[in-house]
């Protein structure tokens, strides 16, 4: 289907793809903030904002009752690189999304009451996913350790809960009027609705948001990684976990594909290698896991596994480096990696098959640089050699550029 593309004067990149094989019409709103723009001081507000721009906005004090009123369904998501809005409802109803959407792009009904309810919310979350959840730490153990000098040293959800419970009014004013502008956006439009429909009510509704200053992006490049890095820890857990990350390419770079590939030799499905000898043949492990944060400017590589009863820790970790070892000295078998190419590209033509799947994915390939990239992935999938693989594993999968955690359970 046809991508079509347009820039309003403002900058507020637009792209469209009409589908009519349903009587819907989704609204992907992408604003380029994430956990990445925020001060190490002051982290937690890209996230923050997924909360509030449902709070109301300067014209409309509730954003959820028109929506269902409207038939419609509305959620948000929050990464280190971007945060993302959604709204799908019937297209004879497409007018009400725009109206709310651009609404909120022009302003947020700031008031004291919205932050402090929508803060209450949000440290609630970091308390029952970070806090209180088992193994709700390792994301910030293991970023923190990685990374020293990048932003992406902390989760989207922020460094402290101190960071969030402090910030102000003011504080949240202006990340607002930083970062949530049109020239800052890309809006994508997919479903029950021409071209022409569409330039005429994004016009109507956006075209008089003005463009904003947007702060400039200075983020302070990661240096490479010369020593192994290690951390232990005891908590309170069901059993013991190993972690182990090492540092990849960004998400722009050409073996980006290479890394995703390797996670999926490794650890998708139960045929994959890692599941199959340590999880079936020789149970070391109850659980196991490998794969990529995919982040923009420089990812991470995951390998983490819950220890079986009685399984020390150097056994794991004499599994993990067998492992990797295993793809530094040998060629994956064509086979194999046929099968994990098939599979990928089974779960993108399956994602592209709705229309929020489809509009998600065209926002974040135009933000990439171009929409038309999703049609690309699976080919450039489709390119990655046993010699890649090979190749890349010998550069990432050294002792110097890893960092381990021991998570101890209590006895």
């Amino acid at each position: 289907m046809a991508i079509n593309k347009f820039v309003l004067e403002n900058g507020l990149r637009v792209v469209h793809q009409m589908d009519t094989t349903s009587p819907m019409v989704v609204i992907n709103t992408l604003y380029d903030v994430g956990s990445r723009d925020e001060h190490p001081d002051h982290t937690g507000f890209a996230h923050l904002f997924e909360h509030l721009m449902f709070g109301g906005s300067v014209h409309i004090p509730s954003y959820d009752d028109p929506v269902q009123r409207a038939c419609g369904e509305d959620n948000a998501w929050t990464c280190s690189d971007f945060t993302n809005y959604y709204l799908m409802l019937p297209s004879c109803n497409a007018e009400v999304g725009f109206w709310l959407e651009s609404d909120r792009m022009l302003s947020l009904d700031f008031s004291q009451q919205s932050l402090d309810v929508q803060r209450n919310v949000v440290c609630e979350e970091f308390k029952q996913r970070n806090l209180n959840q088992p193994y709700g730490d390792v994301s910030h153990l293991m970023r923190g350790m990685a990374f020293r000098h990048h932003p992406y040293a902390w989760p989207t959800i922020g460094k402290e809960l101190s960071h969030i419970e402090n910030a102000t009014l003011e504080e949240v004013r202006s990340f607002f009027f930083s970062y949530y502008a049109p020239n800052n956006a890309i809006l994508s439009v997919v479903g029950d609705i021409s071209l022409e429909e569409t330039k005429r009510l994004v016009e109507k509704w956006y075209g008089d948001i003005p463009r904003r200053d947007v702060r400039t992006r200075a983020i302070p490049p990661e240096p490479k990684q010369t020593e192994p890095r290690r951390m232990e820890v005891e908590r309170n857990v069901p059993a013991d976990l190993i972690c182990r990350v090492y540092h990849v390419c960004g998400r722009l770079e050409p073996d980006y594909y290479t890394s995703d590939v390797i996670s999926d030799v490794l650890s998708n499905g139960t045929s994959s290698r890692l599941y199959r000898k340590y999880v079936k043949e020789n149970p070391l492990f109850t659980e196991l896991n490998a794969y990529i944060t995919g982040d923009i400017e420089t990812g991470l590589f995951y390998l983490t596994g819950l220890l079986s009863d009685g399984v020390t820790f150097e056994q794991a970790e004499q599994a993990f480096d067998a492992e990797v070892k295993r793809l530094c000295d040998e060629l994956v078998p064509d086979d194999e990696l046929e099968k994990v190419k098939n599979k990928y590209e089974a779960a993108q033509l399956q994602d592209n098959m709705t229309l929020l799947k489809r509009a998600n994915n065209l926002a974040y390939y135009e933000l990439l640089g171009d929409a038309n990239l999703l049609y690309e992935d699976v080919a450039n999938y489709r390119k990655v050699s046993p010699e890649d693989v090979r190749r890349y594993a010998r550069e990432v999968f050294v002792p110097e550029n890893g960092s381990t955690l021991i998570y101890r359970a209590k006895n």
